[in-house]
């Protein structure tokens, strides 16, 4: 009888989320990896609820990534003193219930998305505009 490999497998770590993310990162072409170089990735389990409410969302199954910060359109380019770094935090368990309903990229894919749809933020996309480069490209 074959043993069936997911019986011993663990759901991915924060840690290995970090590590796709970091791959993910590492993989963009140029200029872009270059221009989002002072971007910083983190993974947590959750959005918090102020940011949940911040967007109208009721679940946090809702929201799969999150910017922060000054977009480079937005005179980001240049730091301010005291300006934090524009970030992106990725939401390591509504990212896992995507992939769980989804049977067509992999975990690795969709973190790639993710990621790569936030920092078009940080180049001042917006969701719309993000949407119709998405739409346009399938």
């Amino acid at each position: 009888m074959a043993v069936n490999p997911w019986g011993e497998r663990l759901a991915p770590s924060l840690d290995d989320f970090e590590a796709l993310a970091r791959e993910a990162l590492a993989g963009l072409p140029e200029p872009f990896k270059t221009l989002a170089a002072d971007v910083t990735c983190s993974v947590a389990e959750w959005a918090e609820d102020d940011v949940l409410e911040g967007f109208g969302m009721e679940s946090p199954y809702e929201l799969m990534g999150l910017f922060q910060g000054i977009g480079l359109t937005e005179d980001g380019a240049v730091p301010q003193t005291g300006q934090m770094p524009n970030t992106v935090t990725l939401y390591r368990r509504a990212i896992l219930d995507f992939w769980a309903e989804n049977d067509t990229d992999t975990l690795g894919e969709i973190i790639t998305h993710v990621l790569v749809h936030e920092i078009g933020h940080h180049f001042g996309f917006s969701d719309d505009d993000l949407d119709a480069i998405d739409n346009a490209s399938d």
